[in-house]
């Protein structure tokens, strides 16, 4: 990003276009952006042979660019959720503005940067974003992926509320 141009003009370019897409594609346009963003850790070599090492690589880069201050993660629901809590993502304004205009975000650059990541590591096949809890005032994501390793763990059901 050039640093002679305030952050928020991007957000609010992201913002936007989501905001767009959704009136426009309905709700097919969660299912079009997966690539936004990804080609930050592309550049990056990431590499690891367990969803964990490319999670921790991945988390690794994004703090050093100043991306995001911190994320925890865990791996659980029969292995297909990957549970992300990102704190000081530079995106909590675009889904603030989201918000503020009652919509509901559906796009995550940090969540596809490391879905990305495992499909392209780890050789997984399927991915997707499922659920966003944004706190902008606390600058806190809360977010729930699902990651599955082969064509046989998708349409896998997971009880994601106790987990």
């Amino acid at each position: 990003m050039d640093k002679t141009v305030d952050g928020a003009y991007y957000n609010d370019i992201l913002a936007r276009l989501e905001e767009v897409l959704l009136q426009e594609l309905s709700w097919c346009a969660p299912w079009k952006l997966d690539f936004v963003g990804t080609d930050f850790l592309a550049s990056k070599k990431i590499q690891g042979d367990t969803v964990e090492r490319v999670v921790d690589a991945s988390v690794k880069e994004m703090k050093t660019g100043g991306i995001v201050r911190d994320i925890k993660y865990e791996v659980g629901g029969k292995g297909i959720l990957l549970k992300l809590a990102i704190d000081g993502c530079v995106h909590i304004p675009m889904e603030a503005h989201l918000k503020k205009d009652n919509i509901k975000p559906f796009m995550c650059p940090i969540a596809n940067m490391i879905m990305d990541q495992i499909i392209n590591n780890l050789g997984y096949v399927a991915t997707y974003l499922a659920e966003m809890d944004i706190n902008e005032k606390t600058k806190h994501c809360a977010l729930k992926c699902a990651i599955y390793q082969d064509v046989d763990k998708i349409g896998e059901v997971s009880d994601w509320k106790q987990t």
